[in-house]
């Protein structure tokens, strides 16, 4: 087998279900859990209806390149959302719909990486691991950047010597952030292609949670907006990944883009008729509804705002949290060491949390998911507001 498998740590699931695995939990109380970011919201009524409705679709071979009316409804939305210039986002040059942003960033990374010793993949710290495991498959190290409470959870970029950038290929960030839901400024972004650009990196934006964000007249800036704000229409070096998982309840279907550098999407084309991953017929219809459709969007994000405010007013009195820019987590201080805390409170209240140390690597010095828990806030407003009872009680019993 390929020795660079040894190089995987667990997935934080398996670290916790090791973790927990001796816990009796509080039998009478129901079990909840806020460790797992799947969202429990209904799945769209007309994207359900589509999949119904286009059945006859089992029988055909999808195409890797997928419908032409999907690419358009996926390039037709990125356009509105991100204000880009009316027909500069091709879906025969610059769109590429694909099974989940999970299977995307790790293929696109396997097509990418030109393996050499010294091959870097740069990501933030606490991170998705995907970014990791899809370094070391690809024969490059990952390295990463700490994201802290002091540099508001976004990388440091002007602290990365030189000798990294040179030897950096693919940065990942991930804006709005999991776990934090910190969210780069445009600002920034515009620094970022400006490294790209200078040390002939590629600049990968992982944007699955950009439509789940709290004020409403504020949606996240995206890395194809800011190109379109610097008149990089053919947003060299730069690719985003979207998804339906988070912003129309779809984790089932499997179902998101790349969008981006013409140049990159080509050759990845190329690289998915050999993956063998192209999209069933009937999920790309039902996925081009999804797109075409943002009143499930809005009343989406009304009920996370709801559990956000319900959540935050009874845990901030005994803990320290504070509301994110976007995504459906709470990243929240622990009292006590995170994995105390994840054992305690699951022993005593029968709930799940997320130790953050899972989610980060010891770097200079620094563990910065140590002393964090991530709560995923995808159930009912009713469970999250008893979720959030059982916390303040157990850290008030501390």
């Amino acid at each position: 087998m390929n020795s660079d498998l040894n190089k995987l740590q667990p997935y934080p699931f398996e670290k916790l279900a090791e973790l927990t695995r001796d816990i009796q939990p509080a039998a009478h109380l129901e079990p909840i859990s806020l460790g797992i970011g799947e969202p429990k919201h209904p799945a769209p009524a007309l994207v359900a209806d589509a999949v119904r409705n286009n059945l006859s679709g089992l029988s055909n071979y999808p195409t890797t390149k997928g419908l032409l009316s999907l690419r358009q409804a996926i390039c037709d939305w990125a356009t509105r959302r991100f204000n880009l210039r009316q027909g500069s986002l091709d879906p025969e040059q610059h769109a590429l719909p694909v099974n989940g942003t999970r299977e995307a960033i790790f293929a696109f990374t396997q097509a990418l990486i030109n393996r050499a010793p010294d091959a870097l993949v740069v990501s933030p710290n606490p991170f998705y691991q995907i970014y990791e495991g899809a370094a070391y498959l690809a024969g490059a190290e990952p390295w990463y950047l700490n994201c802290t409470q002091e540099n508001g959870f976004i990388p440091d970029y002007d602290a990365v010597p030189a000798s990294v950038w040179e030897r950096c290929q693919l940065l990942f960030i991930c804006s709005p952030g999991n776990p934090t839901g910190a969210v780069h400024s445009a600002e920034t972004l515009k620094k970022l292609i400006a490294l790209a650009d200078q040390y002939n990196f590629v600049l990968a934006s992982d944007e699955c949670y950009s439509e789940i964000y709290l004020d409403e007249s504020t949606p996240p800036v995206g890395l194809l907006q800011v190109c379109a704000e610097m008149g990089r229409d053919d947003y060299r070096n730069c690719v985003v990944f979207h998804s339906l998982s988070k912003r129309s309840n779809l984790p089932g279907m499997r179902s998101g883009f790349i969008a981006g550098d013409a140049a990159l999407i080509g050759p990845f084309l190329k690289y998915r008729t050999y993956h063998g991953c192209s999209m069933p017929v009937q999920h790309q219809i039902a996925s081009t509804a999804a797109w075409q459709d943002e009143a499930h969007v809005m009343e989406n994000r009304d009920l996370y705002r709801e559990k956000f405010a319900a959540v935050h007013e009874i845990l901030s009195p005994v803990m320290d949290i504070s509301l994110p820019e976007a995504s459906f987590y709470l990243w929240a201080a622990t009292p006590i060491d995170d994995e105390a805390f994840t054992r305690g409170l699951l022993q005593q209240q029968n709930l799940t949390v997320l130790p953050g140390r899972y989610l980060s690597r010891e770097t200079d010095g620094l563990l910065p998911g140590a002393g964090y828990v991530r709560m995923a806030l995808v159930a009912t407003v009713e469970e999250c507001v008893e979720a959030a009872t059982r916390i303040r009680r157990y850290v008030e019993s501390l």
